[in-house]
């Protein structure tokens, strides 16, 4: 007992997580949505996702290092709170599993999207090291442009000492106006790093501030607006049943898995015919499941979704309980959605509208196909993310976390 407890509340450190309406549904209710897509089509997940595969690929050449990450941002809804310098200046960021670098808004922005969000002031700071390189990290309409820097960085309890962070001076596009965020605090691997330096989860480890170098994520989707727990340091036993099913990462940078096939109650499947299955990339800065395009497709006329202008994917919210369980096994073990847990809710105008949770991608890759596993199926399972043994668990959660508000 002493061992668990030192465990959960001396070498972990919680941060507790908020949700919070998207940008998307912001838009939506703002009746902006639609001119917002129109005007911003690029090929979203390529573009995130890009860096996985070799850049001799044509079909995925960006240009440079800058890929265009941000843009899947629109749907973020889970936050928490971190703070930089001395006296501590608080953010509110996306803990991002899909990508590395930290930064936030600086005090010298010029953009609109600044000035709706907390900006950092560095001469207020008694912490702050000047770096003075530059970076720059691509988005829809333009780049996300910025200084670099050194800092004290707290996240839950825990004092990070001179961490490299980018102050944003330049953030393009009308979705980091409407965003509920005002940074990105990646966790991915050094690998998919735009800024040089040491990435927030190795520094920690590097400053020995954790007791194993894990972290996990409890996501929370009842519509409440506590939104789970991203616990640094090891796991809470209370959040999931054993066991752990433990998968080992593929390729480093994101956290990608095997997938072994992906099954629509017994009358489809995918990643079958391959005897690798395919690949999945386990995502906390995605909001929605994506697959191959072909494949998703199938899968969203057999749930009966139709087609918007834009590209979503409605259901007629009556039909939730009768839809079909799509399951996703993974290391020999199966993974299940009911429809009421792919399916998204949103009330516009006093109406309830219902969307698929699962969206067309098409990123090439020498290892099978790529599906995303974003927080329409994180939010289902606890995840366990661990760099000592370079492997991802995912556990089925306790009845308690189902019902926690």
């Amino acid at each position: 007992l002493y061992r668990l407890l030192h465990l959960l509340y001396f070498s972990c450190f919680r941060v507790p997580l908020s949700r919070l309406p998207s940008v998307r549904s912001r838009l939506r209710a703002a009746n902006q949505l639609d001119e917002f897509l129109r005007e911003h089509q690029p090929d979203v997940f390529s573009r995130r996702y890009a860096q996985c595969y070799p850049a001799t690929q044509h079909y995925l050449r960006m240009g440079g290092r800058s890929t265009e990450r941000l843009y899947n941002f629109m749907d973020a809804q889970f936050f928490g709170q971190i703070s930089l310098g001395k006296p501590e200046q608080n953010f509110t960021v996306v803990f991002d599993t899909g990508s590395t670098d930290l930064w936030v808004p600086s005090s010298y922005c010029v953009s609109q999207a600044c000035a709706m969000h907390h900006k950092f002031k560095a001469f207020e700071s008694s912490t702050y090291g000047h770096d003075g390189r530059v970076f720059g990290i691509h988005y829809g309409s333009g780049h996300l442009l910025g200084v670099m820097a050194r800092e004290e960085l707290k996240v839950g309890s825990v004092t990070v000492q001179n961490q490299v962070f980018g102050e944003a001076v330049y953030e393009p596009g009308f979705a980091f106006v409407l965003a509920q965020f005002d940074g990105v605090l990646g966790l991915g691997f050094p690998q998919l790093a735009e800024e040089l330096g040491s990435p927030v989860f190795d520094t920690m480890i590097a400053q020995g501030l954790l007791d194993e170098p894990v972290f996990s994520f409890y996501l929370k989707n009842n519509g409440s607006s506590f939104g789970g727990e991203l616990l640094f340091g090891g796991v809470d036993e209370t959040r999931f049943v054993s066991p752990i099913n433990w998968v080992p990462v593929t390729q480093k940078g994101y956290w990608q898995i095997r997938l072994d096939v992906v099954k629509v109650q017994g009358a489809l499947s995918f990643c079958y015919r391959s005897t690798q299955g395919c690949q999945a990339v386990v995502d906390t800065g995605t909001s929605l499941i994506g697959g191959p395009a072909r494949d998703v497709l199938l899968l969203q006329q057999f749930i009966g979704a139709t087609p918007t202008a834009v590209g979503e994917y409605l259901v007629d919210c009556v039909r939730i309980s009768s839809l079909p369980v799509v399951s996703f096994l993974i290391n020999n073990v199966e993974y299940s959605l009911t429809g009421e847990q792919y399916i998204r809710r949103e009330t516009l105008n006093n109406k309830e509208i219902c969307f698929s949770g699962f969206q067309s991608i098409d990123v090439p890759s020498p290892v099978g196909p790529v599906w995303i596993l974003g927080d329409v199926f994180l939010s289902q399972f606890y995840s366990i993310y661990d760099r000592g043994h370079n492997r991802v668990g995912l556990a089925h959660l306790s009845e308690e976390s189902k019902i926690s508000v």
